[in-house]
């Protein structure tokens, strides 16, 4: 059977890429630092608190892994918070540091302590970024700055590895429904005297579909881009998002 190692699984998109691949017949491990959310995760899973930007407990949790499953097949390296919600001379240094250490150095870590796994069954890691690792962010500056650092080493990554016959790739999704972004609208909201109702209407009306995305429709993608269908598919960023025709409507 398949195995695949989802960090921030515990809810959200990670949760909605947990439940997708056991669907398509893979063992789940999943990673989150909310031990509350890893609780409510199905008893199929393995589940592990840690945190991604960790060193030391990632190293831990992989040399668990190798120990009860003796490796694994995809790799989704999926951990990221938002950071702050402020113009860049707002920014306090230890806010920016953050979350460019959970959104880049836990990709890193995860591909760091994953490659030789996935090297051994010539497998896949998806690197989730977002939209704003393509476009930028007005007033998420660090959060753009880290996702921008995804794709360049998801780049590497799949020059690195493509000759082991593992394939790298990113998924860049657009505004996910669900309580994270609800969060993020919130707070540019607020950062732009505006409403939350003019906020939400700006990030679907900024894309083709006019719509929102889905967890399900993300992970539905990371599947894909872990089977054989997509086994010439490598160095690739794959936007779910409805096409995003202007990134920042919402001023």
């Amino acid at each position: 059977m398949r195995r695949v190692l989802i960090t921030a699984g515990g809810d959200g998109i990670g949760r909605a890429m947990g439940q997708a691949f056991e669907a398509d017949g893979f063992q789940v491990w999943v990673t989150d630092v909310n031990s509350d959310a890893l609780a409510h995760c199905p008893e199929s899973w393995m589940k592990t608190l840690c945190d991604a930007s960790d060193e030391p407990q990632v190293q831990a949790l992989f040399a668990d892994i190798n120990k009860r499953w003796g490796g694994i097949d995809a790799l989704c390296a999926n951990a990221g918070i938002a950071g702050p919600t402020a113009a860049v001379e707002d920014i306090q240094v230890t806010d920016w540091r953050r979350c460019v250490s959970v959104n880049l150095e836990g990709a890193f870590l995860a591909a760091k302590y994953g490659g030789p796994m996935l090297k051994a069954s010539k497998g896949a890691i998806v690197l989730t970024s977002s939209t704003a690792g393509i476009y930028g962010f007005p007033n998420r500056a660090p959060y753009a700055a880290a996702k921008w650092g995804v794709i360049g080493f998801m780049k590497t990554l799949a020059m690195e590895w493509g000759p082991a016959g593992v394939r790298a790739n990113v998924i860049c999704p657009g505004a996910v429904e669900g309580p994270r972004m609800k969060g993020v609208m919130e707070r540019e909201a607020f950062a732009k005297g505006t409403t939350y109702q003019h906020i939400q209407n700006g990030y679907a009306g900024g894309t083709s579909m006019r719509s929102l995305v889905t967890a399900e429709d993300v992970a539905n993608m990371a599947v894909f881009l872990c089977s054989d269908g997509s086994r010439l598919v490598s160095g690739q960023v794959i936007a779910v998002d409805g096409h995003t025709e202007n990134p920042d409507p919402k001023v």
